[in-house]
């Protein structure tokens, strides 16, 4: 990952933009991380591997549920769907 101090990315904008479309760029303030800059492909594979994690815990979570179920054919009968 390549880092930038900030006052540099700023003057170099065009450069930190380009190394971003490979690899998240790192900006930096007095040594410290504040913020990446990353390609919209990759931001958008994020939030999708983050959805997938949060729908794999809430199916964790369903399985693990231990209260009274209620039968297919009761669920039918309720619905009108016998």
């Amino acid at each position: 990952m390549t880092s930038f101090p900030v006052s540099a990315a700023r003057d170099q904008l065009p450069a930190v933009l380009e190394q971003a479309a490979t690899e998240a760029v790192t900006l930096l303030r007095h040594g410290r991380p504040v913020a990446v800059v990353l390609s919209p492909a990759r931001y958008e594979a994020l939030l999708e591997a983050e959805e997938e994690l949060d729908d794999v815990a809430a199916f964790d979570e369903a399985l693990a549920e231990t209260s009274p179920t209620i039968p297919w054919e009761q669920v039918r009968a309720d619905l009108g769907w016998l």
